[in-house]
């Protein structure tokens, strides 16, 4: 027995010189610095009194300390459950209360009020912030060097909870062989080296910035430039020493009204990476135009890290997240689980080393949505082209049912896109008297214009069938998003759900 993400992410790099972070005012921490601070954090852990298979839940600021308190979760054994810096303390409560997490690392701002929702369930609470805090002194105090906890390839590493849109937050339990596996898939699929050098702008509390991006580099034995937050001028001072950027669609529609970023400025860009989120097809195409990269989009969830992916080499179709990565299995499916033929619309099922072991303490939920074959029903509305590519049109949540007819709100936020002066749109399904419910569309223009709603209605009339038309179309100045760029629909949806009810 052994322990896998450490032995492999960090166990070769414990005497190496070489640069694993940048930081934006110059500093470096070299590999060697880090794996030490992580023992030290380890150290720490473990005076505290946490044992392999506890809880530790982290609500913290990015910083060095913070990822390498993460990894120090790793090397003593201790499952970590990162949280949002948005959530509020209601929302902690929930998440100490439903791990059973024995101690709640915080901001030292938040120390007051979150140290009262610790102790509401007997837990501990302990600060780390930039500037330090309780944890980082007892980290201080401690060796560089700590024992490695034994653990299996099955065994949990880390809870991430999903973002709660349909009801309490599920706690999606991620083994070390979760995590491990696809980033090492990744590195080879995306073809990174000890040459890397990542622009890392993401959050840590999030799959795609701690499991994607850093577990990514650490395989690779890369390094990323650490910002604590997204800069598009920033991003654009580092590119010339950067090789590649993971990113949200957000970053790139930053950088595309960034007057300082053109094609001289990615010269020494070799990959763009995009996902969280879907990427506007003219998003795709502006980027290509103005710097000859195309972005490469790929697709995953907390559940199941990445699934699919567009190619390194080949063809990155815009407006698709691309195959199935090695080793996972994807299929479009009707609601039983039997796999629909090419080319018709159905809900995306996921099988692999990279998909989750359930929802923590709801067995319920996990019988619901990870099937016995191992099969996990990501409530996904996709279709499959013929040559594998998948695209995403909508959650199933999202599936409007008006009059007995299924709409895609993709299909008509598409042809909505599409309209002169159209920056992007959201299609929602709201409650209707004669209809069940109706769709409605919210557009927002580009900038210093104003789209003709008028015509744009006229359009759609002329494309699409007369029960897919919106009964209201309405300008807003943004689409409602989260911290992952992800539309909110649901905001939207609640914003007009008495619409039509007189």
């Amino acid at each position: 027995m052994s322990n896998p993400l450490y032995d492999t992410l960090l166990g070769p790099r414990s005497q190496s010189d070489k640069v694993f972070l940048h930081l934006p005012a110059g500093d470096v921490v070299s590999y060697a610095a880090f794996v030490g601070r992580v023992s030290q954090f380890a150290n720490a852990l473990s005076d505290l009194g946490l044992q392999p298979g506890e809880r530790v839940a982290l609500q913290v600021e990015k910083c060095p300390d913070a990822l390498a308190l993460i990894f120090g979760c790793i090397q003593a054994g201790v499952i970590f459950l990162p949280l949002n810096t948005g959530y509020t303390p209601d929302e902690v409560r929930y998440f100490v209360e439903n791990s059973g997490a024995r101690v709640l690392v915080c901001d030292p701002s938040r120390a007051e009020v979150l140290g009262v929702v610790a102790a509401g369930y007997d837990a501990g609470c302990e600060t780390l912030g930039p500037e330090g805090g309780s944890l980082a002194i007892r980290a201080d105090a401690a060796p560089t060097t700590a024992p490695v906890a034994q653990r299996t390839g099955e065994d949990l590493a880390a809870f991430l909870y999903t973002s709660g849109t349909t009801g309490r937050s599920k706690g999606a339990m991620l083994s070390q062989n979760n995590l491990l596996s696809n980033a090492l898939t990744l590195v080879d699929l995306w073809r990174f080296t000890g040459d890397d050098v990542l622009l890392h702008a993401l959050p840590i509390f999030h799959t795609h910035g701690l499991f994607v991006a850093t577990n990514v580099i650490l395989a690779a034995g890369a390094s990323m430039v650490f910002f604590p937050k997204l800069d598009a001028d920033a991003l654009i001072d580092w590119m010339p020493r950067a090789t590649s950027l993971m990113g949200v669609p957000t970053f790139y529609t930053r950088l595309l009204d960034n007057p300082r970023f053109d094609g001289d400025m990615a010269r020494n860009m070799r990959l763009f990476i995009s996902g969280s989120a879907p990427l506007l097809a003219e998003t795709h195409r502006l980027f290509e135009a103005r710097t000859g990269h195309r972005i490469l989009e790929r697709y995953g969830m907390t559940e199941t890290n990445m699934s699919t992916s567009n190619p390194y080499d080949g063809d990155r179709r815009a407006g698709t997240v691309g195959l199935p990565l090695p080793g996972v299995e994807a299929k479009v499916c009707d609601d039983t689980g039997s796999e629909l033929p090419r080319g018709e619309i159905g809900g995306l099922e996921v099988r692999g080393p990279n998909v989750f072991q359930g929802y923590w303490q709801m067995p319920e939920k996990t019988a619901a949505e990870l099937r016995d074959n191992g099969f996990f029903i990501t409530g996904d509305l996709t279709v499959m082209d013929a040559d594998g590519y998948v695209t995403i049109v909508g959650r199933g949540k999202d599936l409007i049912i008006s009059g007995g007819f299924n709409i895609y709100p993709k299909e008509i936020e598409e042809l909505l896109d599409a309209q002169p002066g159209v920056l992007e749109s959201a299609v929602v399904g709201v409650p209707h008297p004669d209809f069940g419910e109706t769709p409605v569309a919210v557009l927002v223009p580009l900038p210093d214009q104003v789209p003709d709603l008028e015509a744009v209605g006229a359009e759609v009339s002329a494309r699409l069938a007369r029960f897919k038309h919106p009964r209201h179309m309405e300008l807003i100045d943004t689409l409602p998003r989260n911290t992952m760029g992800k539309v909110q629909k649901a905001a939207l949806r609640e914003r007009f759900a008495g619409l039509f009810s007189g």
